[in-house]
Parts: C-alpha cells; structure tokens; sequence
C-alpha cells in the first residue's frame, strides 16, 4: 500500500510542492503513527535536504566528469563546491552541534541514512525503544535551530 501525501516544503530556495511517499522514510513512517509531532517531521526533513544538498553522502555511482590533468610533482586541483553546498554543510553541522553531544549518531542514522529505528538502536547498543526517545528529544532541538514554530 502506497502512502502519498503532498506537502509544502520551504527551503532555501522558497517554497516548492513535493509528493511523499510515507513508507519509504523512517520519518515519515514514525509521523504516520503519531510517534513523531509534525514539527519533528520537518526538522528531520530540513536535516536530511541541508544533508543531501550539501552532498555529504557516499557516492554510490561512478564519476564522470573528466580526470584532471596532473601536474609535475602539483596535486590536481579540486573543485570548488556550490554556494549553496556550502551554506547546507553550514546548517547541517549547525543543526547536528544543536542537537548536542550523543545525539548525533541517532540523527544521522534514522533520518539522514534512512535507517530504522530498531537496526539503529541495535547498532548503538541501545535497549529498546530507546531511539525513538532519544531522537525525539535530538528533533526537538534542530527544530529549535531551524526556528520552527
């Protein structure tokens, strides 16, 4: 059974329409059942965009843009990343230094690498039901740094 719902995201950008599929994303799975507050939701959502827009992910593909020309005995030149790379790293690392010491790994773990909660409880090595407190209280705290009402 597929969930859709649309919803009316801000960003940097402005405001722009998405289509969500609520079985796919932890989040958006715990915020069906009432788990996680809406405000919650969309701190994680702003978390995972500033995560994804900074490109912060492992590649998964291979890279296609040309080699770069090596030097006699110069390291090859990098590239410079977006301005808007930069100010999702920016807000991203704000966000998660927001969140506070410990909090971190739940974050990145649930909304960020999608994982669930209970394989990242395991992985913690947590008890049970452990991770949707601790996040919650993490989603709190990047909401309050992401000025959400």
């Amino acid at each position: 059974m597929r969930e859709l719902v649309e919803r009316l995201i801000e960003d940097g950008a402005g405001k722009r329409r998405v289509l969500i599929n609520q079985a796919e994303s932890p989040m958006a799975w715990l915020a069906a059942r009432g788990h996680v507050s809406l405000r919650q939701l969309e701190a994680g959502e702003r978390l995972r965009s500033d995560y994804e827009m900074a490109a912060l992910g492992p590649r998964v593909t291979m890279r296609w843009d040309a080699a770069p020309v090596a030097r006699a005995g110069a390291a090859p030149e990098r590239l410079d990343p977006t301005l808007a790379q930069i100010a999702a790293r920016r807000r991203f690392d704000g966000a998660v230094a927001a969140a506070g010491p410990g909090l971190a790994d739940i974050l990145w773990r649930v909304v960020c690498a999608g994982e669930g909660l209970g394989p990242a409880e395991k992985a913690l090595g947590w008890p049970s039901r452990a991770g949707k407190l601790v996040l919650c209280f993490a989603l709190d705290r990047i909401g309050d740094f992401y000025g959400l009402k």
